[in-house]
């Protein structure tokens, strides 16, 4: 009856081996993963690419805010410099991805 017993048992052990099985095991580390892009690298992802567009999109006039907190108009555009006119006087150069956020005019 023993003997019985561990002959069952013995078959069963190849199958856990099985390629099924081992894809089941990978499973829940397979959700994790997919649920990691999809909350994190996702957004990040859309969000870098519109802030992209708002960069490219920047033109003659626009009133922008720079990451130092500085307001200017926009006087001229030089590839990646704008020079923004920050009073009657006063014009700064700023790299275009210092800007932090653009309002058209």
């Amino acid at each position: 009856m023993i003997e019985s017993a561990f002959a069952q048992t013995a078959g069963a052990a190849p199958a856990a081996n099985s390629p099924l099985g081992a894809l089941l095991s990978f499973s829940p580390f397979l959700a994790i993963m997919a649920l990691f892009y999809f909350l994190m690298i996702h957004p990040q992802n859309k969000e870098r690419k519109k802030r992209e567009e708002m960069l490219k999109a920047i033109q003659r006039g626009d009133k922008v805010l720079t990451r130092g907190g500085v307001y200017g108009i926009v006087a001229d555009i030089k590839e990646n410099v704008l020079i923004l006119k920050i009073s009657e006087n006063n014009k700064v150069e700023i790299e275009r991805s210092y800007i932090d956020s653009v309002q058209k005019s």
